[in-house]
Formats: structure tokens, sequence, C-alpha cells
């Protein structure tokens, strides 16, 4: 089994095995799992977020608390003449934003890896098959790519952010999916590793202060800006920029990093934007203490 990205990339070297095939096999190695329930199962997750990424872009829907809601829809509406980043990037965050609110609605969402974070890797696949007409098994590849990511982070580090800030939920999910898009567009290994380590670099640090301890604001344009970040750190590996620091000292140093952070800001809704005037003023208008 491998724990690391370095044992990855050799053991796809050493047995001449694709990333996402590597993948699977650990997969269904750990898990006990057969090849073909592992996938059948990875389809229907697929299904889950197509609907989670879909749902709030075409109806405004509203969290149970009454805190946030309706944004997704309103990017949906966003015409591309209106946009700087034009009609692919503006999708994708509101796929991202739809899923972060189905999920505060109490909907069905993939938690890739946590809830929280839960829209940044759907946006990606699903943008990315839009764009390159991908099939369900090349999608279902690029999940397995992002899983591979994914597991080397919670594994070496954390994927909680009471326990490491959002660094390690919004950043885990950007690296997974800048992985992933690296991977469906024939990126190589040392590409795909180079996507997710500037995906993890461009957001060490972030703390996680939700609002009213809830997972609505500020989780929701975090998942909208993760999407966007795994898109950038995909397009500069894919022409060729290399990571000064290898992906498993950026997970390190991401674990470090959160460890080092005040309880106050890691998911305890004492810091950072959960205690602004303005957030305290909503969440009293809204009956939440």
């Amino acid at each position: 089994m491998y724990t690391s990205a370095q044992l990855l990339k050799q053991a796809c070297e050493e047995n001449g095995l694709d990333l996402a095939e590597a993948t699977l096999q650990h997969e269904c190695e750990k898990t006990g799992t057969s090849r073909e329930d592992y996938i059948e199962g990875l389809k229907e997750r697929l299904a889950v977020m197509r609907q989670a990424g879909e749902r709030a872009r075409k109806t405004p829907l509203m969290s149970l608390s009454g805190l946030t809601g309706g944004n997704a829809y309103k990017l949906d509406q966003l015409a591309p003449e209106n946009s700087y980043l034009g009609a692919l990037p503006v999708k994708a965050m509101a796929i991202a934003v739809s899923t972060s609110e189905v999920n505060a609605k109490m909907g069905k969402i993939v938690a890739a890896p946590t809830a929280g974070a839960a829209g940044i890797l759907p946006a990606a696949i699903l943008v990315a098959e839009e764009d390159l007409k991908l099939s369900e098994e090349e999608m279902i590849k690029g999940l397995l790519v992002a899983i591979a990511i994914g597991y080397i982070v919670a594994t070496n580090a954390t994927v909680s952010g009471a326990e490491g800030g959002c660094q390690v939920e919004c950043g885990a999910a950007a690296a997974m999916a800048a992985a992933a898009l690296v991977y469906l567009r024939q990126g190589d290994i040392d590409a795909v590793f180079d996507a997710a380590s500037i995906a993890l670099i461009n957001i060490m640090g972030l703390v996680c202060d939700p609002v009213g301890g809830l997972v609505e604001f500020p989780c929701a344009l975090r998942n909208a800006g993760g999407v966007m970040n795994a898109m950038s750190a995909a397009d500069l590996a894919l022409a060729g920029v290399e990571s000064l620091v290898p992906f498993d000292e950026v997970v390190q140093a991401l674990y470090a990093v959160g460890c080092s952070m005040p309880m106050q800001l890691r998911e305890t809704a004492k810091g950072g934007v959960a205690v602004t005037p303005s957030a305290q003023s909503a969440c009293q208008a809204c009956g939440l203490k």
C-alpha cells in the first residue's frame, strides 16, 4: 500500500501502471472490495455529484438556517459577456456553490473529502466533462486520481477543518481536483503531483471560521474559490511549471501549519470572519447564538 506520492509514483513505474489503475488496485485491496463493485460505487457518487451540482443552479435554494443561499442560481444567470473569467470558470463556480447550498439544505452530497469542501472536485470534474467531451469511464479515472491525492493528505496530515483549518478541507479538495484535471488532459505523473502541490501552496494557512458554526458562509464562497485554485494550478502544471517543493513535503508543511493555528481559527466560530459585527448580527437575525 502506498502512503506517499513518492511511493505511489514508484509503484506506477515499477509495475507499468497508470496512476488511476494503481489507485484502483490500492483501493480494492485496502477496502476488500471487488473492482466491479468499487467502480460501481464511484458511478453512484458521480451521479450524486451531478445532481447536487445542478439543483441549486436551476432553483434558488436557501439554507435551513436562512443565513445563506441563492448564490448558485445568481452565478448560473451571469451572462458570459459580463464575466471576466468566461463561461466555463463561472459554470465551475456555480456547480461548486450549488453543491455547498445543497449541503446547507441537508441534501445529499458527496464529501470530497469533506462536506465543507464538497463542491470543488465535482465542479472540476463536471466542467472537464463538458470541455473535453469525457466518457463516464474517463471521469471515473479522474476521480481515482483525486482519491489518490486525498488519501495521501488524509494519511500524512488531516482533512478535518477542526484539526487543521480550512486549508486542509478546501485545500485538499483543490489539490484533488487539480490533480484530476491534469490527468484528464494527459499530463504526466509529475505534472499531476505538481498541480496538487501548487493548489495546496496557494491555500496554505487558510483558517476555518464558519459563521454561526454552520458550513455555509464563507464555506460556499471558498468552494467557488477552491475550484478556481484547482483550475489555475492545473494550467500551471500543464504549462510545465514545477513546484519547487514536492507534494509530500507540502503535505507535511500543511499539517505543521494546521497544528500551529490557534483553536479559535479551527472551526470553532470564535475567530476570523465568524466574529465580525456583521456576522454576529446575521446570526442574531436568524436566531443563531
